[in-house]
C-alpha cells in the first residue's frame, strides 16, 4: 500500500509540475523537432549545419518604407559568412561577416562584423548601435542549433504561405529569445522566419529553392519585412558553400 500511495503522489506531483512548465516545453515537442529535423535534412544535411563559409552573390531592391517605392536597386550584392559553431544565441551577431552593396559599380553601402567590432562604409559603428543592427537582422542561423540543448520547440498553428500549407515552429533560445520559422508542409523547406526586432516585427520569405551538387538547399529569393512592410527583396545567383575566404576581408577599416 505505501508503493501504491507514493507511486500516485509522484504522478499527482509530475501533473502539478506539467501544469506549471512552460508552454514551449509541453507543446508537442517531438511534432516540433520532427519538422526541424526534417528540415536540415532538406537543406543539406550535415554540410547545412556546418558548412564552415558561405558566398552569396546576386542582385538587391531596397524599398522606402514610407512610400513603397524603389529606393534604390543594387546590380552586385554580396554577402560572405563564416559560421560559429554550438551558436546559442538567436539575435546576436556571431562568427563572421560581410556585406557589399553597388550598383554600377558606385557603393550604396556595406557592413561588417570581424567576431568583435561592426564596421560600415562610413567607419566603426558604436557598439550598441551595432547590437541593435545586428538584434534587427540577425535569426535564420539560429535553426543549425535548434536541435541543441537548452533550446525549447513548440508547434504553432499552421497556415498558408504564398498559397501553401506551412507548418510553423517556434524556437526559443536559452536566453529565452523566441523565433517562428515556417516549414513548406511538402518539401520541408524553410519558407518563412519572424522574430521582434528592436527595428520592429521583421519577416522573411524564402522562395525559387536549388539544390548544388553538394546537397545544400539555397533559397535564392529572399524578402525582408518591417511591420509587414517590404524593406528590401534579394536575388541570389550565386552560391558557393565551404570556400576558403581570406580573412583581411572581415577586417574593420584602419581610425
Amino acid at each position: 500500500m505505501p508503493r501504491i500511495i507514493g507511486a500516485l503522489a509522484a504522478l499527482i506531483a509530475f501533473g502539478v509540475l506539467t501544469a506549471f512548465a512552460p508552454a514551449a516545453a509541453r507543446a508537442a515537442p517531438s511534432e516540433a523537432r520532427a519538422l526541424v529535423e526534417r528540415a536540415v535534412a532538406a537543406h543539406g544535411g550535415a554540410l547545412w549545419l556546418d558548412p564552415g563559409t558561405l558566398e552569396l552573390s546576386g542582385s538587391a531592391t531596397f524599398y522606402d518604407p514610407a512610400t513603397g517605392k524603389v529606393r534604390a536597386e543594387a546590380d552586385d550584392y554580396r554577402m560572405w559568412r563564416t559560421f560559429e559553431p554550438g551558436r546559442t544565441a538567436a539575435h546576436e551577431a556571431s562568427g563572421k561577416v560581410r556585406i557589399i552593396a553597388r550598383s554600377g559599380g558606385r557603393l550604396l553601402f556595406e557592413v561588417g562584423y570581424d567576431g568583435n567590432t561592426t564596421w560600415t562604409e562610413r567607419g566603426i559603428m558604436p557598439r550598441a548601435e551595432a547590437d541593435a543592427y545586428w538584434a534587427s537582422n540577425f535569426g535564420f542561423g539560429i535553426l543549425r542549433s535548434a536541435l541543441d540543448e537548452g533550446f525549447a520547440l513548440a508547434l504553432a498553428p499552421p497556415r498558408e504561405i504564398g498559397g501553401r500549407k506551412t507548418n510553423l515552429v517556434r524556437i526559443v533560445d536559452p536566453k529565452g529569445a523566441q523565433t517562428l520559422f515556417g516549414f513548406d508542409a511538402e518539401s520541408g523547406f524553410v519558407t518563412y522566419m519572424a522574430f521582434t526586432t528592436p527595428r520592429g516585427f521583421h519577416e522573411r520569405l524564402y522562395g525559387d529553392f536549388v539544390r548544388l551538387d553538394s546537397g545544400w538547399v539555397q533559397a535564392r529569393r529572399v524578402t525582408l519585412l518591417y511591420d509587414g512592410i517590404i524593406a528590401n527583396s534579394v536575388l541570389w545567383t550565386s552560391t558557393r558553400v565551404g570556400e576558403p575566404i581570406d580573412p583581411a576581408l572581415f577586417q574593420p577599416p584602419a581610425p
